[in-house]
Order: structure tokens, then C-alpha cells, then sequence
């Protein structure tokens, strides 16, 4: 699809230019599936790879089915309308990582975890590996969308290699908002290593206000880009990319790639998608997204410095 015939795009609740060079369409990479040498080239060259049709529908509207069952029960759901279409109830908020959707969700732990994706990872990286063990779960109504941002400030504590998976499940039309790379910008370090090495969950210990927040479980330092996407794309340069999603996609990235979401702009739709992340099996592991109840960023997941 052309730039041309794009309809008009928000992220964050700002237009996106959809000049040629300023907005363009994710690279296709399916087509080399299987081509891991080619696919290793393409992740090194664009920062990201862009597998649609990868992973079996079925499997991905399955597990659909049980995140809205879950979702309704959870009050987000109009239950007037098919539950599986996620029509929000008036008034409801963001659901973001709640481990209520993803705990004890057989065919949701089957897709991300065993079978065609991870066998995808293994072959990426050559060797054997290992995942997160906390699922990012977001169910997003109509509102705005992710501010741009890295993942590495969220779980810098181990290896800087993983990767992060992107799922919808479901179709994402532009309308509905699906996640959106800013081309070439984990080339940019000249940008971003003053943001991108800083820790969310870190904070001073001699600075008193930091301290008491972080007792409170607060954060001190986003890990936010910027609230505003044009303006990132006119700092970095290049493109924010952007597609039409289908359920079966997967999106996945490394840690130094900037990226965001656009606005969920429909009537009444919830945008469900999941964050999962992948490693070698052979580099440390940040110890806040492991275990049977992982710290994530809690109270026990703060370390204290003297700045």
C-alpha cells in the first residue's frame, strides 16, 4: 500500500505527516521465512522483522477467545454485542499487563511459549533459548496510543540481545491502532545513550524525593521518549512505519529500536495485543520477569545508586 493512499493517522494524539518521506509501511520479511542467514540481515539492516501470516490463525483467534472471556469478566467487555468482538463498555479503562488474562491461559501460554514461535527464536538466534516469564497484556480502547519509547529502560538488567515480540489478536486496521517502528533508529546511538542505558527502576539514593517514591513503587524516570511522535521522527530522521495487522502477524524488535502506537481512533473496539520477550538461553536474564511471581516493577524490583 502506498503513502498515498493511507488514511489519516494519529499517535499520541498527533498527525502523523504522511509525506513519503516522513511515513511508510513496515517491510514485509514473511517471504524469506525460513532464510535465517537473510532474516539476521534484514533484523541487523531495519531493527526489526515483520512476519505476516506467520503463525497459525486459528491459534491466534483461540486464544483471542480466551482473553474477551477473560476481559468481560474483568468488566471491560459490553456484553451486549459477541464477546469476542470486544466492544468496550462505556467507560472502561486501559488493561495493561494484568497477569489476570495470561496466568493459567492454556491456549494463550501454548501460542506465545511453545511450538512455531519459539522454534522461530531458536533458529534466529542459532542456539537454545529463553523467555520472560511475565506476559505484557494490553487491552486499549479507543484513546490514544504507546508513546515512543525503547524497551531496554523496562528490562536493561541482564542481556541488551533479547527481542521483543509484538502479537494482535485479531485484525488491526489503522483505524484500531496497531504498533508503529521509527525506521532506522537503533542506529542512532548518537541519540540515544543518554535515555537508553538509564533504568526505570533505579533511583538516588541521596536525593530524598526519588527515594520516597521509589518506597511508594513509583517510578522517577519513565523510560518515555517523548509525548510527542512527529517530533521524535524529526530528531532521528527516517520514517515512522507503520501497517494493516491480521491476526497470525508478528512484529518483533530488539531493544534499541524506537517505536510506539497509533490511536485507537474506532467507535468502540478494544485493541488487544501482547508483549513477550525472547533470549539466548546462554546470556544473563534481568531477574524482574522470571519466576513464578516476578517482581516486575514493584517494590522488590528497585535498586537504589548514589548519583
Amino acid at each position: 500500500m502506498s503513502t498515498m493512499t493511507l488514511p489519516a493517522l494519529t499517535a499520541h494524539g498527533h498527525a502523523l505527516d504522511l509525506d513519503e518521506d516522513k511515513l511508510g509501511i513496515l517491510r514485509d520479511s514473511s517471504g524469506a521465512a525460513g532464510d535465517f542467514p537473510e532474516l539476521r540481515r534484514r533484523f541487523a539492516e531495519d531493527g526489526y522483522l515483520y512476519m505476516k501470516g506467520y503463525l497459525e490463525r486459528d491459534a491466534v483467534l483461540a486464544a483471542r477467545a480466551t482473553l474477551t472471556e477473560r476481559l468481560a469478566g474483568l468488566g471491560m467487555i459490553d456484553t451486549g454485542h459477541p464477546v469476542i468482538d470486544a466492544v468496550a463498555r462505556p467507560g472502561a479503562e486501559n488493561v495493561s499487563h494484568s497477569q489476570e488474562l495470561t496466568v493459567g491461559n492454556e491456549p494463550l501460554q501454548r501460542l506465545l511459549y511453545s511450538g512455531r514461535l519459539v522454534d522461530f527464536y531458536r533458529q534466529f538466534y542459532g542456539e537454545e533459548v529463553r523467555h520472560y516469564d511475565f506476559t505484557w497484556l494490553r487491552a486499549i480502547p479507543p484513546g490514544l496510543g504507546t508513546t515512543p519509547h525503547c524497551d531496554l529502560p523496562y528490562m536493561g538488567r541482564g542481556t541488551h540481545r533479547h527481542m521483543t515480540c509484538w502479537i494482535p489478536y485479531g485484525d488491526v486496521s489503522f483505524e484500531l491502532g496497531g504498533l508503529i517502528i521509527l525506521e532506522g533508529s537503533h542506529k542512532r546511538m548518537d541519540i540515544l545513550e543518554n535515555y537508553v542505558y538509564r533504568d526505570v527502576d533505579t533511583y538516588c539514593e541521596n536525593k530524598a524525593n526519588e527515594k520516597e517514591a521509589a518506597r511508594e513503587g513509583k517510578w522517577t524516570f519513565r523510560g518515555v521518549l517523548s509525548r510527542n511522535p512527529p517530533q521524535v521522527r524529526s530528531k532521528f530522521g527516517g520514517r515512522w512505519l507503520a501497517a494493516e495487522f491480521s491476526a497470525g502477524d508478528f512484529l518483533t524488535f530488539g531493544m534499541f529500536t524506537v517505536h510506539a502506537s497509533l490511536d485507537n481512533r474506532s467507535a468502540d473496539r478494544l485493541r488487544i495485543s501482547s508483549d513477550t520477550r525472547y533470549q539466548r538461553a546462554s546470556d544473563p536474564i534481568d531477574e524482574r520477569w522470571i519466576g513464578a511471581n516476578p517482581a516486575a516493577h514493584g517494590l522488590a524490583g528497585k535498586r537504589g545508586r548514589v548519583c
